[in-house]
């Protein structure tokens, strides 16, 4: 039995004790006067073994316990604060300090009655005269902390989190008090705050994919709101001059520092305004912020101090690239930013010039913006609900994003309003849903009825309220300002693995020819793994799967916050002994890698991917989709050379016409495709959102490879 075993045990014991005694360790209620932080500033002139005459009644939990014979202590926690309780033999009654020696433990709430006064030592106590047990904890708590030190169990367990660290808990009062202060700012300003639907039966305002569900009552499928932004601008048709909503968004995308699934986004519109005046509200805002919490405008993040002090710089993306990119976009076709992509490794989001500058800002400028700056005048392809820019360049929209610290911080446009061209820019969005762009728009006709109604000359601002956290209070990840992050469910880890042929694989018996263990090994570039694979593979065809499936693993990588190179290099050589070792495929790969001391991740997932014949298990996250794209990659990949279309109008739908049907691709293993299938369930991808992602990533591969 385990030391946290033994304690459990123990507590159990007292309980029953308790009870039997007919003592209830678990009363309803407790009458407390005092807090914590109000008697440490009562007596804070209270003299060193002063006492006052004072009695007080507190409540809270213990955070420690130091019985020393004839004295006891114990550190009381509230809400408040914390405040020192004091048990003396012959100045407490003798069944209280019988009773607290006997059945009160670290982690039981107490509460306690009795005069203040100053130890010897300077620490303000309560003498206790009275005591009532409120609730006997059964799990101890950590000891100085240890065994939270995982930040990972950290978020998981965050109320351990805001018990045992303080200055946790100060980051989300923190945080309140810097949405009161946006509210604050912004009813001065004469806004009104209103409510938008969660449930909504038609998505839109964001290039995102949604979250499905399903409402009984009326049979009708439906999605968590990834923008409020289509029902605000309805509201400034209805009259609304000014509103704001502080709401949760739903996106089904990456986890990683700056995203979670769920988080806050702020809204705001505002009649006869455009994005000159969004950005002016925005700089005034955050400096309002800053200061009301901070004091200042200026804030540290490890080594670096950002200053929210308005004016901000204003740069446009065009000009952001030719500073950091060293290329001029405005003046070549999206070609020649084709073949500048191409080798500088930018992975394309779409063939127009538009989504290339797009793509090659992203790469080479947001890093580089770490005080906040207004990045400009961006593609007309990256939202459907903007004007186009009044300067007559019909390639750009006034569109802008700030930045700090290379993270994008809002979003603001000078909204259209032009109904004929909204009703065209949201068809043509339906029509790239349709070919299987899943973080495309769906067509809204009601909304599309609201601005033929008559939308006001309008300028609009969405801020991530979780970033504008992040950076007020110079915390390092999303995760450290939402009190119940998205977590991985623990019982995940506990789920049997899946296996392909419970008759030629027994989990646990490994190929007799593998070594017992696999080396740490050593990081290894893309380039070294490049030349491996051209080493060995000389194959067209098999060069061209493993440079695919290097670009699944990595689309993968971005969507689950996991190593990108890894993942890459993973997917790049899971196959490249196959032609000169097809007996003995990943076995004999195995004692290459380890001889070129290339990093055990990459081995383990290498085996894994086969292990009907290695007998190695999947049991990470990097091993399950290896081996869940594999065979799905070659499916996909195949059915491509069939399309007029190829990879730009495919659907999941397309993948399992081509799934049934046996003669079509006949050597690619339909049941490993499934086993796939349920792996990735097992770590939360659906079967529809694995189809989608692995057609998107090799359209895109498709298109950096062909220009």
């Amino acid at each position: 039995m385990g030391r946290q075993d033994e304690i459990i045990k123990e507590r159990m014991r007292k309980i029953e004790e308790l009870r039997a005694s007919g003592i209830n360790p678990y009363p309803y209620s407790y009458d407390q006067k005092d807090s914590a932080a109000d008697l440490q500033e009562e007596h804070a002139k209270l003299k060193t073994e002063g006492k006052s005459k004072k009695i007080v009644k507190v409540a809270g939990r213990l955070m420690s316990v130091r019985d020393i014979g004839k004295i006891a202590f114990g550190v009381l926690q509230d809400g408040s604060g914390r405040i020192q309780v004091l048990l003396q033999d012959g100045e407490t009654p003798d069944k209280t300090f019988e009773f607290f020696k006997k059945y009160v433990d670290s982690g039981d709430f107490i509460g306690v009655e009795g005069p203040v006064l100053r130890t010897k030592r300077g620490e303000l106590s309560v003498l206790v005269k009275k005591m009532e047990l409120l609730s006997k904890s059964i799990l101890p708590l950590p000891d100085k902390w240890h065994g939270l030190e995982d930040k990972e169990e950290r978020y998981r367990k965050r109320y351990v989190d805001l018990l045992m660290s303080p200055e946790v808990k100060e980051v989300f009062l923190k945080r309140e008090k810097i949405i009161d202060s946006i509210r604050e700012f912004l009813k001065s300003k004469k806004f009104n705050e209103v409510d938008t639907p969660y449930l909504q039966s038609v998505y839109g305002g964001a290039a995102a994919r949604p979250f499905k569900t399903h409402l009984n009552a009326l049979n009708i499928e439906l999605f968590l709101a990834i923008s409020p932004e289509l029902y605000l601008k309805r509201l400034i048709v209805g009259g609304f001059d000014r509103v704001f909503t502080i709401a949760r968004n739903f996106r089904n995308e990456g986890i990683d520092r700056w995203h979670n699934p769920e988080f806050t986004m702020m809204e705001i519109y505002q009649a006869y305004a455009d994005y000159n005046d969004m950005m002016t509200l925005t700089e005034d805002l955050f400096e309002h912020v800053a200061k009301k919490v901070n004091g200042t405008s200026k804030v540290k993040i490890g080594d670096k101090e950002i200053d929210f002090k308005a004016p901000w710089k204003r740069m446009t993306m065009l000009d952001a690239i030719k500073k950091f990119a060293k290329i001029d976009a405005d003046k070549m076709s999206s070609s020649e930013l084709g073949d500048f992509m191409r080798k500088n490794r930018v992975e394309p989001k779409g063939e127009s010039w538009g989504w290339r500058v797009q793509a090659i800002f992203e790469h080479f400028c947001e890093k580089h913006l770490e005080q906040p700056t207004f990045i400009i005048d961006h593609p007309v392809e990256t939202t459907p609900l903007c004007k186009t820019h009044r300067s007559g360049d019909k390639r750009l929209i006034e569109r802008f994003e700030p930045f700090a610290l290379g993270a994008e911080l809002a979003n603001a446009y000078s909204e259209l309003n032009d109904p004929v061209l909204q009703r065209k820019m949201l068809e043509d969005q339906q029509s790239e849903l349709s070919k299987g762009n899943a973080e495309a728009n769906p067509y809204d006709e009601d909304f599309v009825n609201a601005i033929e109604t008559g939308l006001p000359p309008t300028g609009g601002l969405g801020i991530g309220i979780d970033r504008m956290v992040i950076l007020m209070l110079g915390q390092e990840s999303i995760r450290d300002v939402i009190l119940f992050p998205f977590m991985k469910p623990v019982q995940e880890e506990k789920r049997p693995e899946p296996v392909e042929d419970k008759s030629v694989h027994i989990e646990g018996k490994r190929h007799p020819e593998l070594p017992k263990e696999i080396p740490a090994g050593k990081a290894v570039s893309r380039k070294e793994a490049l030349a491996l694979l051209m080493e060995y593979v000389k194959s067209d065809s098999l060069q061209q799967h493993c440079l695919s499936l290097e670009a699944v693993m990595r689309a993968y990588a971005r969507k689950l916050g996991e190593n990108e190179e890894l993942w890459g290099i993973t997917g790049l050589l899971h196959d490249f002994d196959y032609e000169k070792f097809p007996e003995k495929h990943t076995i004999a790969g195995t004692s290459i890698l380890i001889e070129k001391k290339y990093p055990k991740e990459i081995i383990h997932a290498i085996l894994s991917h086969y292990s009907s014949f290695t007998g190695v298990p999947r049991k990470t996250r990097m091993e399950k989709v290896l081996f869940a794209v594999d065979e799905l990659v070659g499916l996909i990949t195949a059915l491509s050379k069939v399309r007029a279309d190829k990879f730009a109008g495919m659907t999941p739908e397309s993948v399992e016409k081509a799934m049934k049907k046996k003669d079509f691709a006949a050597k690619i293993d339909r049941k490993d495709i499934e086993l796939g299938i349920a792996e990735m369930e097992s770590i939360g991808v659906d079967r529809e959102e694995h189809f989608n992602l692995v057609i998107e990533a090799l359209r895109n591969w498709h298109m950096g490879k062909n220009g």
